[in-house]
């Protein structure tokens, strides 16, 4: 489902409450949805020309990453520090409200790094990000975790954007997938694609079933990615960001799980201390 924020949305500075109804029921059923409209285009302008240049770094560097390790798939956050810290980004208002509504008080953020696909990548093994929280269920537990991401280009299939297989959060038999459990599942409910228009962000349970596939364009596509986890499943690991930057994170419903430090953080991309 997509959803678009228009302007009298924005101008309150939040969902309707049938839109937050709408998107939950998506993430329940569908385990994604899609907010459109919600990011500054200047601000996704200047963190794809930084990450465009922080990727030639990591690629010349064959720091391949993700699911699989695969050659032109690189793990790769946004710099966590100012100018690169916006709050649109990191608290926005519109992704907030959702995730609050869906986890409840407390809601925080696990994780701040994110993923880019290359031209000439290959395709990923189909995975889940999480699994179920207990073994043995009968049926899928309420989500408890879900991923964010904000790419600052228009994601298209052209440029690799994620395949998602709808519906599959709430399939219990286990975390390794395996052909035959892909062609049960794709007689079911086959994947689609994750199309985003610029200044949009892609929610999406934890447990869905994904893969990156190939970039068939000439420049890489970047995805920021944070978690949203309910209050209770505490990880222990606080996420770094530069000293300067703390403004963005003010006055916002979402926890950061953020310190402060004064070190420069220069080596984000080789040593992310997320």
């Amino acid at each position: 489902m997509v959803i678009t924020v228009k302007p009298k949305e924005l101008a309150a500075g939040k969902l309707t409450e049938r839109q937050v109804e709408q998107a939950i029921e998506a993430i329940r059923t569908e385990g994604y949805v899609v907010l459109e409209n919600i990011i500054s285009h200047d601000h996704l302008d200047i963190l794809r020309e930084r990450m465009d240049a922080d990727s030639r770094k990591l690629i010349k560097a064959e720091k391949w990453g993700g699911a699989g390790m695969l050659k032109g798939h690189l793990q790769q956050g946004p710099p966590p520090f100012a100018p690169y810290i916006f709050r649109d980004v990191v608290a926005n208002p519109y992704v907030v409200q959702l995730t609050k509504e869906l986890l409840g008080n407390g809601v925080y953020n696990n994780f701040y790094n994110g993923n880019t696909n290359c031209p000439g990548s290959g395709t990923q093994p189909l995975h889940r990000d999480g699994d179920h929280l207990w073994q043995n269920l009968k049926s899928a537990h309420p989500t408890a975790e879900v991923v964010v991401n904000i790419s600052p280009q228009d994601t298209t299939e052209e440029n690799g954007s994620v395949e998602l297989w709808p519906g599959s959060h709430l399939d219990v038999s286990g975390r390794h997938i395996d052909d035959e459990r892909e062609a049960r599942r794709r007689e079911i409910a086959p994947p689609i694609r994750g199309n985003a228009k610029k200044g949009s962000a892609l929610i999406r349970d934890m447990r869905l079933w994904h893969r990156g596939v190939p970039n068939l364009s000439d420049e890489p596509r970047h995805m920021i990615a944070m978690i949203h986890r309910i209050h209770w499943l505490r990880s222990g690991r606080r996420l770094k960001y530069q000293t300067g930057c703390e403004k963005a994170f003010e006055n916002s419903d979402l926890d950061h799980n953020a310190v402060f430090v004064d070190d420069k953080l220069d080596d984000y991309l080789f040593n992310p201390k997320f």
